[in-house]
C-alpha cells in the first residue's frame, strides 16, 4: 500500500518521500512470497468488488508504464460446501456485481480438473477473471516508477515516531527528522507501534507458505490449472498453479491463529506448520505430493471484524493510518494506493472506503 500510494503521489507531481524500514521486497511482513491472488467474487463482503475491479484496471496500467508481466489470470474455484462461508460469500458477491461464473458439482469439478478429489457433497463456483499478481515485482515496479516521477525512497531506515505538529506532521527516524503536510502510515504489524494513540485493536498473526514438487506437475500447470480455495473442517486452504520454477504454491488461510510479536516470532517452519497445510492439500489434492521445494513464513496484521483499515486518525487528521489487511489485501495495494494519494492531496477520493473507518471500532454510548 505504502509503495502504491507513493507512487500515485509522484504521478500527482507531488513532493513526496517513502520511507521503508527494511528493504523493498523483504520477508517480515506480508507483502512476499512472489504470487497473491486476485480474485472479484469476493466472499469476505460484496462491497470489496468494484474496489477489487479498480485494482485489476490499475494492474494492467501498471504493466503497461513498467513493462513487466504484474498478473496473470488463469480462472479460480472456490470450493466447499453449498452452505460454508466461502461459497455462499462469493456467490452473494457475484450475483450482486453480475460477476461472471458458474457453478459445478463435485463429479463436475473433478472432470474438468482430474487434480482434485472432492467429496460429493461440495461443489465449486468458478470464475473465469480470477488469477495471481506477482508481489514483490509489483512493489518494485511502483517504487521504480514512484523515484522516476521524483520521489525520494529511504530504505532501512526506522521510522521512530510521528506527531502532527500545527497544519503539518513530524516523522522522527533514526537517522533524520522530516516535516510535511500528511504522513500516510501503511506498516502493517507495525502500525500499533508508530501509532500509540490508535484505538483500534490490532493482532499480528504468523502465517506459512510451502511450494512443493507436485507427482504430476502437468495436472498443475499454468493456463489450465486455477487458482483455488477449499474450505473444509480443517479451514481454508488455497494455492497456485505452477509458474516459473517456483514449485507448487500452497497454504492454510490463517494457519494456526497464533499471535505473535513481529519483531520476534519465530520464523522456522516446523513439521507441524507443514502438516497443517499438507493434511488438506493432499486429501483434496492428491496428485500434489511430492518434495517440498521452500517454505516462509509471513504475518497477517488482523482487525476485530477482518476489514480494513483506511482513515484519518481522529483528532491527527494529518495522519492517515492505511490498511491492515486482515489477510486479503495485496491485491488491492495499486486502488488503494491511488485512494490514499486522492486523500493525502484533495481530502476526498472517488473509492468508496466507508467500511473501513476507524469509527466503526467506537465503543458503544452507555446508557
Amino acid at each position: 500500500m505504502g509503495s502504491a500510494a507513493l507512487y500515485h503521489l509522484a504521478q500527482r507531481n507531488i513532493r513526496a518521500l517513502g520511507i521503508e524500514r527494511f528493504e523493498p521486497g523483504h520477508d517480515r511482513g506480508s507483502s512476499h512470497g512472489r504470487t497473491r491472488i486476485i480474485r472479484h467474487g469476493y466472499f469476505e463482503h460484496p462491497s470489496y468488488v468494484p474496489l477489487v475491479r479498480r485494482a485489476a484496471t490499475m494492474w494492467r496500467e501498471l504493466e503497461q508504464q513498467s513493462g513487466q508481466n504484474l498478473m496473470t489470470v488463469t480462472g479460480i474455484a472456490e470450493i466447499g460446501k453449498p452452505d460454508s462461508t466461502l461459497i455462499e460469500g462469493t456467490l452473494a458477491a457475484s450475483r450482486e456485481h453480475q460477476l461472471a461464473h458458474e457453478v459445478l458439482s463435485a463429479r463436475d469439478l473433478m472432470k474438468r480438473y482430474p487434480a482434485f478429489r472432492v467429496p460429493q457433497d461440495f461443489v465449486a463456483v468458478l470464475q473465469p477473471d480470477g488469477g495471481f499478481v506477482q508481489a514483490e515485482a509489483g512493489i518494485r515496479a511502483h517504487l521504480r516508477l514512484a523515484a522516476a516521477a521524483g520521489a525520494d525512497i529511504h530504505t532501512s531506515e526506522r521510522v521512530i515516531a510521528i506527531e502532527q505538529i500545527g497544519n503539518g506532521v513530524r516523522v522522527k527516524t533514526e537517522r533524520s527528522t522530516f516535516e510535511a503536510g500528511t504522513a500516510i502510515v501503511s506498516a502493517g504489524a507495525w502500525t500499533k507501534s508508530l501509532l500509540p494513540k490508535l484505538s483500534v485493536p490490532l493482532q499480528i498473526t504468523r502465517q506459512v507458505l510451502l511450494w512443493v514438487r507436485p507427482s504430476q506437475p502437468d495436472l498443475f500447470r499454468t493456463g489450465w490449472f486455477p487458482v483455488f480455495m477449499i474450505e473444509s473442517e480443517d479451514g481454508i486452504h488455497y494455492g497456485f498453479p505452477l509458474h516459473d520454477t517456483d514449485g507448487l504454491k500452497i497454504a492454510k488461510h490463517h494457519h494456526a491463529g497464533e499471535v505473535v510479536d513481529p519483531d520476534t516470532y519465530d520464523r522456522k517452519i516446523s513439521a507441524e506448520d507443514e502438516a497443517s497445510i499438507l493434511r488438506a492439500i493432499h486429501r483434496f489434492l492428491p496428485a500434489s505430493k511430492g518434495p517440498i521445494l521452500s517454505s516462509k513464513t509471513c504475518i497477517y496484521t488482523m482487525t476485530p471484524d477482518e476489514d480494513f483499515l483506511i482513515d484519518r486518525i481522529p483528532g491527527q487528521d494529518r495522519i492517515i493510518v492505511a490498511s491492515p489487511c486482515s489477510g486479503h489485501g495485496f491485491k488491492f495495494a495499486p486502488a488503494i494506493g491511488e485512494a490514499l494519494a486522492e486523500l493525502a492531496t484533495t481530502g476526498r477520493t472517488k473509492s468508496d472506503l466507508s467500511r473501513f473507518r476507524i469509527g466503526r471500532f467506537a465503543a458503544p454510548v452507555q446508557q
